[in-house]
């Protein structure tokens, strides 16, 4: 979810601050992608473009084991990935629903559970989980994207009190 909005400025600040960043897009977010990380390099950053998708569970554990292969860690993880499918909820089609946890939960879920090991390795790590205050009041018109972000705020919780004791910092911002 670094290709636009929220986690194109998340990577651009993160590189600022001299971290190398690893801009997560679907495949047809890579242009996009690819002048973030043009920007990025030109305000002194590093990184590069890893499209996958969050909700594939091998496609994670693959993407998260070469960027410990190619750069030894994983310090933080921003869960920024994230849909919208708005409907009404008796309109609502189960693809859109399913579409839009398997995204915005589940996609977090499986990038925490990849990073989660190593990070409890090295006794150190921050994961951001990037919610919404949707997932705090509800809107009409988005069952399935308060829903997933109400379950972030959940995830967010038990992670944090499981990760605490090896200095894992979780958290959430909406």
């Amino acid at each position: 979810g670094a290709s636009r909005g929220i986690g194109r400025e998340i990577a651009l600040c993160l590189g600022e601050a001299g971290a190398f960043v690893i801009l997560n897009c679907t495949e047809r977010g890579i242009s996009k992608a690819e002048a973030v990380l043009a920007e990025l390099k030109a305000r002194g950053g590093d990184g590069l473009v890893k499209p996958f998708s969050v909700s594939d569970s091998a496609a994670v554990d693959r993407a998260v084991e070469e960027v410990i292969k190619a750069k030894g860690a994983v310090h933080i993880l921003v869960n920024n990935a994230g849909i919208a499918k708005d409907a009404l909820f008796m309109r609502m089609k189960d693809e859109e629903w399913d579409d839009t946890l398997n995204t915005n939960l589940k996609g977090a879920a499986l990038c925490a559970r990849a990073v989660v090991r190593p990070m409890m390795k090295a006794r150190e790590g921050v994961i951001v989980n990037v919610s919404s205050v949707v997932g705090q009041m509800g809107n009409a018109g988005q069952a399935a994207y308060s829903a997933s972000k109400a379950g972030l705020f959940g995830l967010t919780k038990t992670l944090a009190k499981e990760l605490a004791s090896r200095n894992i910092r979780v958290n959430a911002v909406a």
